[in-house]
């Protein structure tokens, strides 16, 4: 098996600030952690978790309390500006100024580590941002200045920016956090071709569960005080990782459906059949308060034999077959009650 490539490690990490008089601002410590080339890997964790601190802390915007960084083998410390500007790129999550500029113009500036003092774009400087442009699914944008894009436009033209300065690392501060539901599911799906068709190593931090679960290769879970839990998404809901991170009262974890749910439902609702149909009606029974688990003689069955066909069934033989899942949901609170 090939071995992947680190392209980030860090080795008993400590993260805060250092505050007047010596004194120091711990937000968190003893974190090992690696960042993978071909691979995005999303940083989860609840506001002041610190999320945005490690990150810093990884590009080298902020030193790190204690430990050791090694970005492409290398100590963190020994890159010299130009040199981390060719190995780094960076989309932090604040909206960008550069409106009076042209989309073209600001992916132009990823070029600038190449350019020299005078930014002299040669022709393969040219070729370069036209094909970020285009990979970025900008290019129709390109001469339209920065002010009139739309959040997820811009997005994007920050991402083809990155992308400019061919860099084998990519950090990225919540690029979903202004998006709407379409362009987040575009940007994250751009991300993934990116690490697995140039084998960029991405991190970036997020509150989207769903599209971490969905997309993410691997998850790093930041709590306060707490070893990052890093794994892949499935890995981490199945050994309950996800259980405790998520653990608030009246908050669950639904390991069964990869959703957070209010007030664990505890009443179990078998489900079994056609997959799509399964699904969905798992969804609808955890937002009225059940549990979608196995079949069982113990209790309510549905046969999901298609989206127009399910059969509802008790452990005393009674059965009965309804047509929607609003007429499902009618008929499961009332055998249940």
């Amino acid at each position: 098996m090939e071995r992947q490539q680190i392209a980030i490690q860090a080795t008993n990490l400590s993260i805060g600030y250092l505050l007047k008089g010596g004194n120091r601002k711990v937000v968190n410590q003893g974190l090992d952690l690696e960042l993978y080339s071909g691979e995005v890997t999303c940083l989860l964790g609840l506001n002041g978790a610190g999320k945005s601190t490690l990150l810093r802390t990884l590009c080298g915007f902020q030193p790190p309390l204690e430990g050791t960084i090694l970005l492409m083998g290398k100590p963190l410390t020994d890159y010299s500006q130009s040199l981390f500007s060719l190995t780094v790129g960076v989309v932090l999550t604040e909206k960008t100024n550069a409106g009076g500029i042209t989309v073209y113009e600001l992916v132009s500036l990823g070029r600038y580590p190449y350019t020299g003092f005078f930014g002299r774009l040669s022709k393969k400087d040219k070729q370069i941002i036209n094909e970020s442009l285009e990979e970025a699914g900008i290019a129709h944008k390109a001469f339209n200045y920065v002010s009139e894009l739309s959040d997820g436009e811009r997005q994007k033209a920050m991402i083809a920016k990155a992308l400019a300065q061919e860099c084998p690392v990519i950090l990225l501060d919540e690029p979903t956090a202004f998006l709407d539901v379409t362009s987040r599911i575009e940007t994250m799906s751009l991300l993934r071709k990116l690490a697995v068709e140039q084998g960029k190593a991405i991190l970036l931090s997020t509150h989207d569960l769903d599209l971490a679960i969905q997309l993410g290769d691997r998850l790093w879970l930041q709590e306060k005080r707490q070893q990052l839990a890093c794994g892949t998404p499935e890995d981490l809901i199945l050994n309950g990782a996800f259980d405790s991170f998520f653990s608030r009262e009246g908050i669950s974890f639904d390991r069964g459906t990869g959703k957070l749910t209010m007030d664990a439902p505890v009443q179990p609702i078998g489900i079994a059949g056609d997959f799509l149909t399964s699904y969905w009606v798992g969804n609808a029974l955890v937002r009225n308060g059940y549990r979608p688990s196995p079949v069982s003689t113990e209790y309510i069955n549905i046969n999901c034999q298609g989206v127009d066909r399910m059969v509802i069934s008790r452990p005393d033989g009674f059965a009965e077959t309804v047509t929607s899942v609003n007429q499902l949901l009618a008929t499961v609170k009332q055998l249940s009650n």
